[in-house]
């Protein structure tokens, strides 16, 4: 960094005194745990918001169910990232946490993939109407799983970081490994939840109190353990952690809150982080928020939007609805494929474009006609609805399905930039006003969790006051994404020419 700028706060003295660099393939491995991770994240994104209404949830409260992602978001990333920080284990410190999530996660897909057995085994009367066992059983499951995930991510890119050896290019070589393993996990997930007769590589998961879609989730969840298991296993018995030098106890006690006494040292940092925020990372904040706002009804609702509004298909119903779910699988593996290709071009756009904020707003704009579209796809499907001899509802056209698939690619252009350059320009202004980047990309995850438990909450009600479906919260996006573009290409301050971008792909549990 040039002279002038100011020094950085440092939370420990491993910045001082690097460790040694780690090999590559070490790194990798680690890294690879990811594409488990992000299997079972995406199944739940694409399968999960049409199990529940089988399960009897009505839609306008199915977006509750989704309140399990920002809390665990909120409090268990950075529980386990303090503890993981001051662990002691002979294990290490980061990868007890993983082993531990890495089981969570196991017992949690057990939940959710057998809830409906379990609750008709308990008294639940089979066919349609409400499964109030089986709910109970999966709602527990799935608030486990979330919790394991978020146990699983945090450790892992702290790991990453220990095995990085306080190398900036090897930092940067380690998260690039980690995103692409995301990816590789997206494309797994979403092509094993297009995929409707996988449920036959299993016979034993269709029972009657668990249809074939049922069947294939529940096929799905179990290559997804498999995946992770697997990875994790061989990551942990290979991988050995280095050692890091002691912390300094004065600054810890500081970190604390003063003298060392605050119970929750983690709630101090970040609170002490919000009041001490310069403007720039104020107005990130409120750009990611807005942008969070206009992704995450697409995200809650996009299998279900293809299912009802552009397949016609009704929840209970078998073939169209079943259809119309894979078919958002399969639009949001072209999404993956698009992400995973625009995600190397970041920068090079950044750099042709004006620079990366300039780059953000104008994807924003494109984020927000791709939700305006959704209606008009969805009212070409509902002229063109065709029906066969019998009265039966057809498929939709093929002109409709490839509306609609095209949307769902298109979105992964300004997906691989919400995934990348608020990231780097939180680190970007942190380093500026002399902040730990932990504590700032920490800072940031409320910019998203905050606005997935708002979406959680409003989202369903919403929808439903205007008469149910999906497209009154697509529109909601829309809005909020043009909002966030133009704030994007007004108020937030530009980085510093000779910064450079780093397109690491962040999560949102």
């Amino acid at each position: 960094m040039e002279n002038g700028t100011k020094k950085l706060n440092v939370s420990s003295l491993a910045v001082e005194q690097p460790l040694p660099k780690s090999k590559l393939w070490k790194i990798i491995m680690v890294a690879s745990i990811a594409a488990g991770v992000q299997f079972g994240w995406v199944l739940q994104l694409s399968l999960l918001t049409p199990y529940v209404q089988l399960l009897g949830i009505p839609h306008k409260f199915a977006s509750f169910i989704w309140l399990c992602g920002p809390i665990s978001g909120m409090i268990v990333q950075p529980v386990v990232g303090y503890y993981s920080d001051n662990c002691s284990s002979r294990f290490g410190r980061r990868r007890p946490f993983i082993a531990a999530g890495a089981a969570l996660v196991t017992i949690a897909v057990f939940l959710i993939g057998f809830a409906a057995d379990l609750g008709h085994a308990s008294g639940d009367p089979l066919g349609k109407g409400s499964k109030p066992r089986a709910i109970a059983v999966f709602v527990v499951g799935f608030w486990i799983l979330d919790v394991a995930n978020n146990m699983l991510q945090g450790p892992c890119r702290a790991l990453l970081a220990d095995l990085s050896g306080g190398k900036a290019g090897r930092m940067r070589t380690s998260n690039a490994f980690f995103s692409f393993f995301m990816a590789v996990g997206n494309v797994l997930g979403y092509a094993a939840g297009s995929y409707s007769r996988l449920y036959k590589i299993f016979p034993f998961s269709k029972t009657p109190a668990c249809d074939i879609y049922c069947a294939n989730l529940k096929s799905c969840f179990f290559i997804a353990v498999f995946l992770l298991l697997s990875l994790t296993i061989l990551a942990l018995t290979v991988v050995r952690e280095n050692e890091l030098p002691e912390k300094d106890e004065h600054e810890i006690d500081e970190k604390a809150g003063g003298g060392g006494k605050s119970k929750v040292p983690f709630f101090g940092e970040i609170f002490g982080a919000l009041k001490d925020l310069p403007r720039p990372m104020w107005i990130l904040l409120l750009v990611t928020c807005l942008n969070w706002i206009a992704w995450f009804p697409f995200f809650l609702y996009d299998t279900d939007w293809m299912a009802k509004e552009v397949y016609g298909g009704k929840v209970g119903d078998g073939r169209l609805y079943d259809l119309g779910v894979h078919a958002g699988a399969l639009g949001l593996l072209l999404n993956s494929v698009v992400l995973g290709f625009m995600s190397l071009s970041v920068e090079f756009l950044g750099k042709k474009i004006g620079g990366v904020k300039r780059l953000w707003g104008i994807l924003n704009f494109v984020l927000a006609v791709c939700m305006a579209l959704t209606v008009l796809v969805t009212k070409v499907a509902e002229k063109s609805r065709q029906y066969d001899a019998h009265g039966t509802l057809m498929a939709p056209t093929s002109g409709v399905k490839i509306g609609a698939l095209t949307l769902f690619a298109v979105l992964g252009i300004p997906l691989a930039v919400t995934f990348s350059v608020p990231f780097a320009l939180a680190s970007i202004f942190s380093s500026n006003a002399g902040s730990g980047q932990g504590l700032s990309l920490g800072v940031l995850n409320l910019a998203i969790v905050v606005p997935q438990m708002l979406v959680s909450i409003a989202g369903g009600p919403w929808d439903d006051l205007f008469g149910g479906g999906n497209l009154p919260g697509f529109i909601v996006g829309a809005v909020a994404a043009a909002a966030s573009g133009i704030l994007a290409l007004t108020m937030l301050p530009s980085p510093p020419a000779d910064a450079k971008l780093s397109t690491t792909m962040g999560g949102f549990h």
